[in-house]
């Protein structure tokens, strides 16, 4: 199975420089309308316009720009140093929700909000 999670973004561009610098990689797709980041070889996050899911499914689809700023998904990014992460997503732009702390389920996770309200969470196991 390969798993494409797209996220409903006002500004393609700008949240495609966002997702750019937080995570350090390039797009393998960056085309009007479409943006994508391989986070591994299962899993693509993609940037949609807001106005694009619109127009391809419908009147029947509740609008997604009248969410904004309304978490509506939380993307988890396993990683080495979630502290690397947390800081650059917040250099750029995005607003911290939690910390980087100690979880209860055992990991260390740090909470921001991105561009469009979207959680974010860079999180590491703790070590035994």
């Amino acid at each position: 199975m390969i798993v494409h999670t797209i996220l409903y973004v006002a500004d393609q561009k700008m949240s495609a420089e966002f997702y750019s610098n937080v995570l350090e990689m390039t797009p393998i797709l960056d085309v009007p309308g479409m943006t994508e980041f391989k986070l591994s070889e299962k899993h693509i996050l993609g940037l949609m316009p807001e106005a694009g899911i619109k127009k391809l499914l419908g009147q029947e689809l509740p609008d997604p720009s009248q969410a904004s700023g309304i978490p509506r998904v939380e993307v988890y990014f396993k990683v080495d140093d979630p502290k690397i992460f947390f800081q650059r997503a917040l250099n750029r732009g995005a607003k911290e929700l939690s910390s980087i702390q100690k979880r209860n389920w055992g990991d260390i996770a740090g909470y921001v909000l991105d561009l469009d309200g979207h959680v974010l969470v860079f999180a590491t196991s703790i070590e035994t």
